[in-house]
């Protein structure tokens, strides 16, 4: 029997987890191909390759899978927008899922060994005070928000094409945070923003919050050792925002800030929206993320830790991670 050579192929390359993933990869002297958008750039080394295109333009993606023919291709599909507003937007939608389907059509004509889809913890329905485990059906209509609808539904075209033989997992992360990110992930921004004197006060509430290195590994573990056509959830352990902001304070210092019923931050969502956007920025208090802080998050990872190896790390050691990242990346700039 020959023993085809490996190649990774990772779309959404220079976000937040893919760009982790890809560093993983480098470190492991494995050779990968990484999708990036036409507007953005990449440094090749020898085993690593960054390819224009979008997951929205079929014919663009086909390039990443040239001369590869007789390799063992393993596709990670991080790409995608993830939007705290509560509408789907017809980008969203189309990146999301359009985007997704596209991805698993090349898979299929291509042969990949492994498509290993990257979900959302929100596309799982919400059970009040239930823990939440993984499902086997998705829904649009059972989901809130855009995010969570979209994430939803490409979920189940994953899971419907893995159905018809397409060699295909999902892993679904929780609300990622970590050092690397250059693509403005929201929970580092909330980091950055308290660290900066920009955050003008704490949200009573909080959720699960994980280290994109462990769902990067998740990833990785999910192509090498995960079931064909089922789910896992890369999860943590919810942190209220206030427990967060400590050990930002702990780390780096800061001022107590004023937290806010959740109530009270509902009713000034609108006005911190429209100050945000008068200084062309984003909101991090938005009616769907305060929604999202308020929301069952009793995540169950135990079947990723049991079949995947999967460990989550303390949130302390990230936030560390961060902040040194964050400072970092200020001293070069």
């Amino acid at each position: 029997m020959i023993n085809m050579k490996k190649i990774y192929i990772v779309t959404g390359a220079n976000g937040h987890l893919g760009s982790t993933i890809m560093r993983f990869l480098k470190r492991r002297n494995e050779e990968a191909r990484g999708l990036i958008l036409p507007c953005e750039s990449g440094t090749d080394s020898s085993k690593i390759h960054f390819i224009k295109g979008d997951v929205r333009d079929r014919e663009s993606l086909v390039q990443l899978f040239a001369g590869i023919k007789n390799r063992e291709i393993v596709v990670i599909h991080t790409a995608g927008i993830i939007d705290i507003s509560e509408k789907v937007s017809e980008r969203m939608y189309d990146v999301n899922v359009n985007g997704t389907k596209n991805i698993i059509e090349l898979c299929k004509e291509f042969s990949v060994k492994r498509l290993v889809y990257v979900s959302s913890v929100h596309a799982i329905p919400e059970k009040k005070s239930r823990v939440l485990k993984e499902v086997s059906q998705f829904s649009a209509e059972l989901v809130e928000g855009g995010y969570a609808k979209t994430k939803a539904e490409a979920t189940r075209a994953v899971l419907d094409a893995a159905k018809e033989g397409l060699d295909a997992v999902v892993v679904h992360p929780s609300g990622i945070l970590g050092p690397y990110d250059v693509s403005g992930n929201h929970l580092v921004q909330l980091v950055t923003d308290y660290i900066h004197g920009k955050l003008p006060a704490c949200v009573r509430g909080g959720y699960d919050f994980v280290d994109v290195r462990d769902v990067a590994k998740g990833c990785l573990m999910a192509a090498e050792k995960g079931k064909k056509g089922e789910c896992y959830i890369l999860s943590n352990r919810h942190y209220e925002v206030s427990d967060v902001l400590k050990m930002v304070k702990e780390v780096k210092g800061g001022r107590n800030l004023p937290e806010l019923p959740m109530w009270v931050a509902k009713a000034a969502a609108p006005v911190l929206g429209l100050y945000a956007k008068c200084r062309k920025e984003r909101p991090l208090y938005t009616k769907y993320s305060l929604y999202t802080l308020k929301s069952n998050d009793k995540f169950s990872h135990d079947k990723a830790t049991r079949e995947l190896n999967y460990h989550p790390r303390d949130l302390y050691v990230t936030i560390k991670d961060t902040i040194r990242w964050v400072c970092s990346k200020k001293k070069n700039a």
